[in-house]
């Protein structure tokens, strides 16, 4: 099949360069599977269609407003696309775009992507599943938090950790909200899971089955910021801190806290009508409660990707993973 990669970002150089950062490796990971082709939005909207994704073949390709981008993709005869682009345009509004060419696409609708990246919403969806949260509330400028300290602050719809502040008196409330609000225009405010764990589900739909991947537990004694993810090199490249060995691992499918977590993330997989495959983030208070915090409804199927981390540590080798997805993207063209 003739399979696009759509990558960058025309929000920020750090959301293009972390889509190709990710999306370098699945191409590696993939390599010679199809029949690839590459599309980069560049932060300044244009698109490009490079032979790869280094610095010269991006300078190499000609930039083209969206028009002439979309004749050219309309063109190229494309059988499925995969998402490589991590900003909120990117995963709502760019789907989209494919949805009105006819092309379809690994992976979450933008409706989906959009619900999910409103933390607030996609608890309150979850919830009304019988899934566990902490209780929280959403503010706005000018607003006043009534929740009582211990809280986490942190802005209501953005990525990687960016402005998230643990409270531990009321005093503190007013420096986290400035920081949530440099990333946000709303703030979310959550009672204070006490630590015991903080885990990650993924789930892959294998011959319309959910299957839920062993689970990735992160090393915590405090709440995780966007330093405990992801940094950049003495290069200026970014690079997965947190996929370092001494910060996160692979969970024993024996350990108590799997099948509690596990029966959690069925039921927030189905309350948000995901497809294809889902992610989903909990903290586990000291009794082995678990308590959903957020849903991340991408993959890249690069090998240091967390759905492929966790498929591996279940049997299932990444090519295989992003073989079954692609044919499931191009079977939904079928049945149109």
């Amino acid at each position: 099949m003739r399979v696009l990669h759509l990558t960058g970002s025309a929000v920020s150089e750090f959301h293009a360069d972390l889509s190709r950062l990710y999306a370098r490796e699945c191409l590696t990971a993939t390599a010679g599977l199809h029949d690839v082709r590459i599309a980069y939005v560049s932060p300044d909207g244009r698109w490009r269609f490079p032979a790869d994704l280094g610095e010269r073949a991006l300078a190499a390709a000609a930039p083209l407003a969206l028009p002439d981008a979309m004749a050219h993709l309309a063109a190229l005869d494309l059988d499925v696309m995969v998402p490589q682009m991590f900003c909120l345009p990117g995963m709502t509004h760019y789907r989209a775009l494919f949805d009105l060419l006819g092309i379809p696409y690994v992976g979450n609708a933008p409706a989906m992507m959009a619900l999910t990246a409103d933390k607030a919403k996609a608890k309150a969806v979850v919830a009304a599943a019988g899934v566990d949260v902490p209780a929280g509330e959403v503010l706005r400028r000018g607003e006043s938090p009534t929740v009582a300290p211990p809280a986490v602050v942190k802005p209501v719809d953005a990525d990687n950790s960016h402005g998230v502040t643990l409270v531990l008196d009321p005093d503190g409330y007013d420096a986290a909200l400035r920081s949530a609000f440099e990333h946000a225009d709303a703030a979310l405010v959550e009672t204070y899971v006490e630590l015991g764990r903080e885990v990650r589900c993924g789930i892959v739909v294998r011959r319309g089955e959910l299957v839920c991947l062993p689970l990735e537990e992160y090393a915590v004694d405090r709440v995780r910021g966007s330093a405990d993810k992801l940094a950049r090199d003495g290069n200026g490249d970014l690079r997965l801190v947190a996929k370092e060995r001494t910060k996160a691992w692979i969970v024993d499918a024996a350990d108590p806290v799997t099948a509690a977590v596990w029966d959690a993330a069925r039921r927030c997989h189905v309350a948000l009508g995901c497809r294809d495959y889902s992610l989903f983030d909990f903290r586990v208070d000291p009794g082995g409660r678990p308590f959903f915090l957020e849903a991340g409804l991408y993959c890249s199927f690069a090998e240091q990707s967390v759905v492929c981390t966790m498929a591996r540590a279940g049997g299932i080798a990444t090519r295989a993973l992003f073989e079954q997805a692609v044919k499931t993207a191009a079977e939904r063209r079928l049945v149109r």
